[in-house]
């Protein structure tokens, strides 16, 4: 206490030695210290928005408990997909990213409400709107920032973009509208004929919801009872149509018929954890797949090239941020529950910022791959193959 006193009175009287936004922040994270253990709620229990079932007798709890913990991780892993993607359309504007690039922002309960609702060695598969979930499954700001601009110290060498990032379990980021849905019940057999307990996530948009080869793969899944959660992440629109104006019928969580399905307020990370524990459940006890339909909303146009008022107003963009906001939302029960302090998010806001800004600085700085590393890894395991280049006469090595 005594420590607290003497830095906030130094605050105060401007001492010279030191700089007064460091004391201020040095005295927040004081008091923030200070009420940690003793005064935090460490967990509590906030009812969620009940979800629309199709050909299922009961569905998730509308109930959901929330730690400290959990809240202060969903909270600073949200604020940093937010804060990286405002980053990267700064990056686009100043033609430092160049070509396809889509942003999540406004999308970020869907991501984290769907990650700590499965397993890190479950299996997720998604669009070209990549960079959230590649965080999740756990790519580093870092990596992602330099994929973005193409160089050598990106998630996939530079070699991807935007719409190609990879880890471990996470199978992209897909260019093709809806491919990447047959390729997740691919997945999602390999985890039933290993017979391990996985399942796989396949996720994809309310534009790609009237592909055929959609309803192909509901067919097959269906057949074979495919450990597989399809997931329709409903932003309102398309590349520039909304929904009512593209599809017949618009409840993308019955459009599974013989497949059961959710409806999920998909800006509540606590209403999306809690549904995807269920689907999850439902897939591992043996029943097959499941469909989600998440309504979410994003607040960039569809892609960069887009500027996203002219199929929509701003007064529309605005009224969602004010009144829907993920993180807000979030933010507002841990405050109004004392679950945290508006200076310890703060805090967090302060480091997530700084991360961002060292990638950027590490995304334009880093060297970009040499013409050689070009081919690489068109094979795994494969020994060294000749790959002809632009031209006969050209040649280049790829190397596994």
């Amino acid at each position: 206490m005594r420590k607290m006193l003497t830095i906030i009175s130094n605050v105060l009287r401007g001492n010279a030695s030191r700089n007064g936004a460091e004391l201020v922040s040095e005295g927040a994270r004081v008091v923030v210290s200070a009420r940690t253990y003793a005064d935090f709620t460490p967990q509590a229990s906030f009812d969620i928005k009940k979800c629309d079932l199709h050909k299922l007798e009961e569905g998730p709890p509308q109930q959901a408990v929330l730690t400290r913990e959990e809240g202060l991780q969903y909270y600073r892993t949200m604020q940093t997909i937010r804060r990286m993607e405002l980053k990267a359309d700064q990056l686009y504007k100043q033609k430092i990213i160049r070509g396809f690039c889509h942003l999540y922002d406004g999308q970020e309960a869907c991501a984290m409400g769907i990650e700590s609702g499965i397993n890190l060695s479950d299996h997720l598969i998604t669009a070209y709107r990549a960079h959230g979930y590649t965080l999740t499954r756990g790519g580093t700001v870092r990596e992602i920032m330099a994929e973005l601009t193409g160089r050598r110290g990106g998630i996939a060498k530079g070699k991807g973009g935007s719409m190609h990032m990879y880890t471990k379990h996470f199978y992209g980021g897909n260019g093709i509208v809806g491919a990447q849905v047959p390729l997740g019940a691919g997945v999602a057999l390999a985890c039933k004929y290993q017979g391990k307990n996985e399942l796989c996530v396949s996720l994809y948009g309310d534009g790609a919801a009237n592909q055929g080869q959609i309803f192909e793969t509901y067919n097959m899944a269906s057949l074979w009872k495919l450990p597989c959660i399809f997931i329709c992440e409903n932003n309102k629109y398309g590349m520039g149509t909304s929904v009512e104006r593209a599809s017949a019928s618009t409840d993308y969580y019955k459009r599974g018929d013989f497949i059961p399905g959710l409806r999920v307020d998909g800006m509540d990370v606590l209403c999306v954890r809690e549904a995807t524990k269920f689907a999850a459940e439902h897939c591992r006890s043996g029943k097959g797949p499941i469909l989600m339909e998440l309504q979410t909303y994003r607040y960039h146009g569809h892609s960069m090239s887009d500027p996203g008022v002219s199929y929509r107003t701003r007064e529309e963009i605005q009224e969602v941020r004010s009144k829907s906001d993920p993180i807000s939302l979030l933010k507002d029960r841990m405050l109004s529950n004392n679950m945290a302090s508006v200076e310890e998010l703060k805090e967090i806001d302060i480091e997530v910022r700084k991360e961002i800004e060292d990638a950027a600085q590490f995304a334009t700085t880093d060297p970009e791959p040499p013409l050689e590393d070009l081919c690489n890894h068109i094979f795994y395991n494969n020994p060294p193959l000749e790959v002809r280049g632009t031209n006969p006469w050209s040649k280049l090595m790829s190397v596994s």
